[in-house]
């Protein structure tokens, strides 16, 4: 195990470098200047300024030094809000779009195997076609649909909850119901699709056979077998919420990071968008590791390298 997550560990620096090298370099194809309001600033103040930020030197000498900074854990400083550190900026936006995200996968992917699970255990019902029906909404209907209505009814009409802003635990409820509704599709798609397999397999028939009951073999034999594939869905599509959603993220009003993301981008603010790229690389790169372990976890007869 251990020689195994060394090996993965210096993977993820090769790819993280490569992603870094592949980012810096597409990022100067931009449309564009950093310089806000560069038409009003004359020759020698945008040299100024250029020259303030390294811009005026040529872009392997840009590259060596944004790497030589990044391996010393400094990610530059903002264009766009001067003189201010980008992990700074960064660590004060991801706080609230990783609890946006973190309570939508727990809530999504709890209420998805649910509906997944009764699809499966009554098949061909009509709890699996309310359940599939469920689904298929989840997945057909954008988020910020969803995020309109519940505005609407449950934030104006009936003043249930806040409408927008991130001013307390209750402000955050909307936007969570909202980015949940995909990760539910999602996890009652699989885990149906999943336990309607793996409940034909021989092994369940056997245990079924031996006089385990229809609660033993759902949950002790069906779902922990089932629980693979969602897993690997699940776990990129975690990062993808925790790291910010934009649209949500703008209909709330969420100070995130997804929002903060695109202001950047559209502004050439290029520490800004390196950091936040290097950071969902990151995250991604970690949860699939962490998948890759859980797999040996779930299933033991799954094993990560020669001789374990």
């Amino acid at each position: 195990m251990a020689r195994y997550i060394t090996q993965r560990l210096i993977y993820m620096v090769i790819t993280m470098f490569l992603i870094a090298t592949l980012t810096f370099f597409l990022m100067k194809f931009l449309p564009g200047t950093p310089l806000s309001a560069a038409d009003k600033l004359s020759d020698e103040q945008q040299a100024v300024v250029l020259e303030k930020y390294g811009l005026n030197d040529p872009v392997p000498v840009q590259y060596f030094n944004y790497m030589v900074n990044l391996a010393q854990g400094d990610l530059g400083i903002s264009f766009q809000f001067d003189n201010r550190e980008v992990t700074n900026i960064i660590m004060e936006r991801i706080g609230p779009s990783m609890q946006l995200g973190f309570q939508a996968m727990v809530i999504g992917t709890i209420i998805g195997m649910l509906l997944g699970l009764v699809s499966a255990i009554y098949h061909n019902g009509i709890m699996d076609y309310t359940s599939t029906f469920l689904a298929v909404l989840g997945q057909s209907v954008p988020s910020f649909v969803f995020a309109g209505v519940l505005q609407f009814y449950i934030g104006v009409k009936f003043g249930w909850l806040p409408v927008a802003l991130w001013e307390g635990w209750e402000y955050t409820i909307l936007p969570t119901v909202s980015l949940a509704i995909f990760p539910i599709a999602i996890a009652a798609r699989f885990m149906r699709t999943e336990m309607l397999e793996v409940m034909g397999s021989d092994y369940i028939v056997t245990a079924r056979a031996k006089g385990v009951n229809k609660v033993g073999v759902v949950f002790k034999h069906g779902l922990r077998n089932a629980l693979i594939p969602l897993i690997t869905v699940l776990g990129p599509l975690a990062i993808g919420l925790m790291t910010g959603t934009l649209v949500i993220e703008n209909i709330f009003a969420v100070p995130g990071i997804g929002e903060q993301f695109v202001k950047a981008i559209n502004m050439n603010d290029y520490p800004i968008i390196m950091g936040t790229t290097l950071l969902i690389a990151f995250l991604f790169i970690f949860i699939i590791l962490v998948i890759d372990l859980l797999y040996g976890v779930i299933d033991p007869r799954i094993r990560l390298a020669e001789g374990e």
